[in-house]
């Protein structure tokens, strides 16, 4: 069997770059790089991508020797229905490492048909580092590299109107485009690249807050069989969840330069990126963060398992249709739909996704995740919401430590909760968790006789 490139599958590069990415990573490639495939597959879009390597380590070598190409395997049950198929991603045309290759990185700032920049750095990747402007080597953070980058170029074209970009960060945090133009900004200034610069990036860059969901564990373990199948050895194969959303805030513009309204792919262009923002945190991670206490103080170890167990199936369908959504400010169908998606994605038997994986941090993740629910659903339904306390109680149980590997917390949160447990009483345990606004951002003891009981009851 041969390895997978270009030279041998006949696929030599063909698209003009029209995208720098940064970051090559698993979901990247089966999110983003997934996308253009389908957009230069279905549409005129015709856009080739520049992948840079974004840290000093590692080199993209296997993606490399196969000339950026790669299979994506998307498996799983989507409306109710099993789903499999095998795209093989050709849109990678250029791999490009600064560190090893300054000029490279620089050469591409100069192509005229860049358009668009891509990136997922992490969460702690948009930020700005107070450093001197490095000669002939990148900056140490993500969005120095860019403005060193984004300076060539305005130099290069002279500020020209026209070559100015579309960002589209996938960093999993708030307001993120704005973020990362923030930053660029506060580079520019620090290392005095002058108002011509700043008003270049305001005025004709166009920077898009974007959420972005999909499930991608990453390589299959049956990865021979699936190279069989292509007839291809793929050191890049990875997997995806058939699910996939990309909510992009941005004008009209920027929807009509991708064109994915002539795709089936789920891109959506809208100017309310809280209601998409809502509905996912809300529902499919506070579902995540209310099952994980539950399930590892009963001995059930994944998502699947808890969604497939006889109990506690029924009890996260109903701690999302009866606790969750009546606190939603959406329409019914809107939000049933998304529930239904959200069940198919917890039973994709592709996917082992480990409950004690999903529980560092359980403490803050419930806090933005499930105590908003908890105060609207108290609010307008004048009662206690009983699974989201249950969840809570358990979670008290959980940070008592008597799983190995848990919890997994903050050393001073942990150390609380193990000051509490000394108390050995479940009424000054309750108390004291709930009436710390350090852990809650407030006092929550007006859950505190539904935690109580539930307590107790795990404890008997």
């Amino acid at each position: 069997m041969k390895l997978l490139s270009r030279t041998v599958v006949g696929r030599e590069a063909a698209h003009p770059i029209r995208v720098l990415q940064f970051g090559g990573g698993n979901f990247l490639r089966a999110f983003a790089d997934y996308l253009i495939q389908t957009l230069n597959e279905e549409t005129a879009f015709d856009g080739g991508v520049a992948l840079v390597k974004p840290t000093a380590r590692g080199d993209y070598a296997s993606l490399r020797q196969q000339g950026g190409l790669f299979h994506v395997l998307t498996q799983g049950i989507q409306n109710g229905q099993p789903v499999r198929e095998i795209k093989r991603v050709e849109c990678i045309q250029q791999i490009i490492h600064p560190y090893q290759n300054w000029a490279a990185y620089m050469s591409s700032a100069t192509l005229p048909e860049v358009r668009f920049v891509l990136s997922n750095t992490t969460e702690a990747g948009i930020t700005f580092r107070e450093e001197p402007m490095p000669t002939g080597a990148p900056a140490k953070e993500f969005p120095g590299k860019l403005t060193q980058w984004l300076f060539h170029r305005f130099q290069h074209f002279e500020g020209a109107e026209d070559k100015g970009l579309i960002f589209l960060p996938c960093e999993l945090i708030e307001q993120n485009g704005q973020e990362l133009k923030h930053c660029i900004l506060k580079y520019a200034r620090h290392w005095n690249l002058g108002e011509p610069f700043e008003s270049w990036i305001v005025t004709h860059n166009i920077f898009c807050n974007t959420l972005v969901d999909r499930i991608v564990p990453g390589a299959p373990a049956d990865a021979a069989e699936i190279w069989a199948e292509t007839g291809w050895e793929d050191r890049e194969l990875v997997t995806a969840e058939p699910y996939l959303l990309w909510a992009i805030e941005a004008a009209e513009q920027v929807k009509r330069e991708l064109p994915f309204d002539q795709t089936r792919q789920n891109v959506v262009f809208t100017d309310d990126l809280d209601r998409f923002r809502t509905l996912k945190v809300r529902l499919l991670n506070g579902a995540h963060t209310a099952m994980v206490p539950i399930g590892l103080t009963n001995g059930v170890q994944t998502v699947r398992e808890f969604v497939e167990h006889p109990q506690w199936g029924a009890w996260l369908t109903d701690l999302l249709q009866k606790e969750i959504a009546p606190t939603l400010p959406f329409g019914i169908q809107e939000t049933k739909n998304y529930i239904v998606a959200i069940l198919d994605r917890f039973r994709n038997p592709y996917i082992h996704h480990k409950l004690s994986d999903i529980a560092l941090n359980s403490t803050s993740k419930f806090r933005v995740r499930l105590l908003p629910t908890a105060i609207a659903y108290h609010q307008k339904m004048n009662t206690l919401p009983e699974h989201i306390a249950q969840s809570l109680a358990a979670l008290i149980l959980l940070y008592k430590g008597d799983i190995a590997g848990l919890p997994r917390d903050s050393e001073e949160t942990v150390n609380f909760f193990e000051a509490c447990w000394a108390l050995e009483t479940p009424d000054f345990i309750v108390n004291k968790v709930l009436s710390n606004k350090g852990l809650w951002g407030e006092d929550i003891r007006f859950l505190s006789a539904s935690v109580h009981q539930y307590l107790r009851s795990m404890q008997d």
